[in-house]
């Protein structure tokens, strides 16, 4: 007959490796439509606070304390793989699943600002493709929104069409001009 502690101890790594397992898939599902992923250094930071920087962020933006093991497997073959050297120390991630991104970075700073959390930095990001390190955060930081983006876009077609209206419409008021000087001595030469 086998001891209690014995059958609890064969019976946890199949509970652990499941738990294990639909928490990489957690990740995995937070991956596929995300925009950005980024880790946060959460070194020191209670549930009070991480809960109170969730509530800050906008609805397109989820921010999960995961096991750095746990997303290194999630983001294996992926296009997230860059950030794996970021996956060290304690950290929480931020997934952002639309292309507005800097709303979804500046509840994170102003939170840093906020309470005074020098070291509480980004550890990394992944946008397009590409590597951010902590360094590199002041670029995503600063990019227009696709508002911005659209207004600049907008603005920049519709100057040269301007000028070529006030080219086109120039011939006919100068035209008026002379016509309307011409007229002005006739007049006065009655």
């Amino acid at each position: 007959m086998t001891s209690l502690r014995s059958a609890m101890s064969t019976a946890l790594p199949p509970i652990r490796a499941a738990v294990s397992r639909m928490k990489q898939e957690m990740v995995r599902r937070e991956l596929e439509n995300c925009h950005l992923l980024a880790g946060i250094w959460c070194h020191g930071l209670t549930v009070r606070q991480l809960q109170a920087l969730r509530g800050t962020l906008p609805p397109t933006a989820k921010l999960l304390v995961a096991k750095n093991t746990l997303v290194e497997k999630a983001i294996e073959g992926t296009r997230w793989e860059p950030l794996r050297p970021c996956a060290k120390g304690m950290n929480a991630w931020l997934f952002v699943h639309s292309d507005e991104i800097p709303p979804a970075l500046k509840p994170c700073r102003d939170f840093q600002r906020e309470f005074k959390l020098a070291l509480n930095d980004f550890t990394g990001a992944v946008f397009e493709g590409r590597l951010y390190g902590p360094d590199d955060f002041q670029a995503l930081e600063t990019m227009p929104t696709r508002m911005e983006s659209y207004a600049y876009l907008l603005g920049c077609l519709q100057t040269p069409a301007v000028s070529l209206l006030s080219i086109l419409q120039a011939p006919e008021a100068d035209a008026d001009q002379a016509a309307e000087g011409a007229a002005a001595p006739a007049t006065s030469e009655k």
